[in-house]
């Protein structure tokens, strides 16, 4: 029973979800501006502020449960006969884990015990894999959480109180000194995490094929700053933001390969 609930992410997103209503009613509940622009009748910041929060919990929510782009057969992009001769070991690449045999870019994430297309990586806070099915709409949650965090930093500084006593000051500030701990910590986060997916959306680049280039077959043959997939900045962002079809990644290697030579 207990190992259920671990393995469905039932509590990691309880604590997401407990943590982020507990710093937005903390946030209006204290002399911050926007309990300020409550009291005067100005309800238009408080409002946007909270149909962020749920903007961004009802993300949380959506790349958590959404299917990453799991392979659920053998036949589904199976790679032609002159793709197979023409990249190594792509004749019956196996899942060693799974027996599925595995579209290119996809791996087996062990947590969840399944292979994933374009495998990103797996994400612990989200208790769920990002990948070809699933990485749009985490770049976004990205996005409107960093939004909500910095905005909520800032309410949180507002309320601050400047008093002479450090005794008294920490009394009156603790427990918005602790919402700014933590709410700046998780912003640092999530502004690594959006730079760096960023950097690699825009070289058409996972977050595996970035750290173990050198264990995957179809890239440690190639020079290190060789992408066969990459097709430059502007096209890149343009296929992850507006192609929602399941590419054959095979036939892009394919179409570099000829290209190179």
């Amino acid at each position: 029973m207990v190992q259920n609930v671990f393995r469905s992410g039932f509590l990691v997103r309880a604590t997401h979800t407990v943590l982020t209503w507990v710093v937005t009613l903390v946030l209006f509940l204290h002399d911050t501006d926007l309990r300020r622009c409550e009291q005067r009748g100005e309800l238009l910041q408080p409002a946007l502020f909270f149909l962020t929060v749920v903007l961004s919990v009802i993300l949380y929510f959506a790349v958590s449960l959404k299917d990453p782009g799991f392979v659920m057969m053998d036949s589904e992009q199976a790679p032609g006969e002159e793709t197979e001769a023409m990249i190594p070991d792509c004749r019956q690449r196996r899942c060693g884990y799974c027996l599925l045999q595995q579209p290119m870019r996809a791996r087996h994430c062990q947590t969840c015990g399944r292979c994933v297309r374009r495998f990103d990586h797996h994400c612990p806070w989200i208790e769920n894999c990002v990948g070809e099915g699933n990485h749009r709409c985490f770049l976004l949650y990205l996005l409107v959480q960093l939004t909500a965090l910095l905005w909520a930093l800032r309410q949180a500084l507002s309320g601050v109180s400047p008093i002479v006593s450090w005794d008294q000051w920490f009394r009156v500030n603790g427990v918005l000194l602790v919402v700014v701990v933590l709410v700046g910590m998780m912003s640092l986060v999530v502004l690594l995490l959006l730079g760096c997916h960023l950097y690699l959306i825009s070289i058409n680049c996972t977050t595996w094929e970035f750290m173990s280039r050198h264990r995957i077959s179809y890239l440690k043959s190639r020079d290190s700053d060789d992408n066969p997939f990459d097709r430059g900045v502007c096209c890149n962002l343009w296929d992850f933001c507006c192609v929602c079809s399941t590419v054959a990644w095979e036939r892009v290697y394919q179409r570099s390969l000829q290209n190179s030579v």
